[in-house]
């Protein structure tokens, strides 16, 4: 399965993002608004950074700062790693793995069209592995349900 697929089967295709201007609490209202554990952050039509649940509690809270005065470019991951729409599923989790990460953005070429997350993932193995184990079972049976 590929990126373009996870992106498809996803319920939500809008693009959740900020500037770098925004404060780390009008942030954290947006993502819990939106139920989503990070959020992109976008100057002038171009990808800046990530901000995300993590980011929160290790830049914020443990070093005692303010979400209404913190913009989100001070606490933001700037050195982003993305993904490309036709890399595999197996690619996207490795990476994700490797670096120890929940998000990706995805690029088509030069332009970001989505965000796949750890749990976008997760759900597509899971239908993956229950269509597979209906399949068995369907064959075990002789085709009769």
């Amino acid at each position: 399965m590929k990126i373009r697929q996870i992106l498809q089967s996803k319920k939500v295709d809008t693009i959740y993002s900020v500037t770098s201007n925004t404060t780390v609490y009008d942030a954290l209202v947006l993502m819990s608004e939106r139920n989503i554990g990070a959020v992109l952050v976008i100057d002038d039509g171009h990808l800046s950074g990530i901000f995300s649940e993590r980011d929160y509690a290790r830049k914020i809270v443990l070093k005692g700062l303010h979400s209404d005065t913190t913009t989100v470019q001070e606490v933001m991951t700037s050195k982003l790693i993305t993904i490309g729409i036709d890399q595999k599923l197996e690619e996207a989790m490795q990476i994700m793995s490797d670096k120890h990460i929940r998000h990706l953005p995805v690029f088509d070429g030069e332009t970001l069209i989505g965000i796949i997350s750890i749990n976008d993932v997760v759900n597509v193995i899971i239908n993956e592995q229950k269509t597979r184990i209906a399949s068995l079972e369907n064959y075990i049976s002789g085709g009769y349900a």
